[in-house]
């Protein structure tokens, strides 16, 4: 009987050991397991060449992981409306994160980051000339060169809805209308308008300087008096991970602004 206790009290110390053990070792690793958390952005489809080129050189100076969710701005508005667990959004429209701050769902009204610029994009083989005026675009619907158009969905994508502006400016909305290809979000466009599929499109910049999309075809800028700025924003929103926080700040650096030059995006003076 006596060794029966003995050897329960010997177990009862052992299991007590162990959990105290694994405790330890759960708070001990607690902040390390919290810090490697990847932290989700949800970024503008014009972003996509720039952050797939700057969040590698972000995560390994840092040691932080990001997730990168590419969409159109307005979806992505939306969204977070709704709840999804974003953690920073880089909007192609400031519009955007004023609605979510006034809903009280960031932590302030963001920052500017970047302008942005469209352009006309025409395939290889392509019967269009890019050429910014979109003179040839007009004359390619009086004689019949043009079948399909694409832009993004002006409804939601900030791309669109300046491409819409520029080609109201142009005169040529209404006569587009039945030729329309619209793409979900400024990345999809940039495919129906390099892949053969249509004869051309109003893409972002940022993209037709990728050259994954610059072999593809030939891009020329429309005027920026056209159509109002695409002033770019982002923002994080309420509980945003220290990741998020910093590849905010991340972006702000000398180093990250010269890669987003390079993909013809302009540089806030603020």
């Amino acid at each position: 009987m006596h060794s029966l206790t003995l050897r329960r009290r010997h177990w009862c110390a052992a299991l007590c050991l162990c959990l105290c053990l694994c405790l330890c070792l759960g708070l001990a690793l607690a902040p390390a397991l919290h810090a490697q958390t990847p932290a989700t952005v949800a970024a503008a489809s014009d972003l996509k060449f720039a952050l797939e080129e700057l969040v590698p050189q972000f995560e390994k100076a840092t040691g932080h992981k990001l997730r990168l969710v590419f969409g159109s701005s307005g979806n992505f508005k939306t969204q977070i409306l709704q709840g999804a667990p974003f953690h920073l959004f880089m909007s192609a429209d400031e519009g955007f994160v004023y609605e979510l701050a006034d809903a009280g769902k960031t932590v302030d009204r963001g920052r500017a980051y970047a302008r942005g610029r469209i352009g006309i994009i025409v395939p290889a083989g392509s019967p269009l000339r890019a050429d910014g005026q979109l003179q040839d675009l007009a004359a390619a619907l009086k004689d019949g060169r043009l079948r399909k158009f694409a832009i993004a969905n002006p409804d939601h994508a900030p791309y669109g809805a300046r491409a819409r502006e520029a080609l109201q400016h142009a005169g040529l909305w209404e006569a587009l209308q039945p030729r329309l290809v619209l793409g979900e979000n400024i990345s999809q466009t940039a495919q129906f308008a390099t892949s053969g599929s249509t004869q051309g499109g109003i893409i972002a910049q940022s993209l037709a300087l990728a050259p994954a999309v610059a072999r593809l075809g030939t891009f020329q800028l429309i005027p920026e008096s056209w159509h109002q700025p695409l002033q770019q924003r982002m923002v994080l929103t309420q509980g945003a991970p220290a990741a998020a926080r910093a590849f905010y700040d991340y972006i702000g650096t000398s180093a990250a602004q010269a890669v987003m030059a390079r993909y013809g995006f302009v540089m806030p003076q603020e």
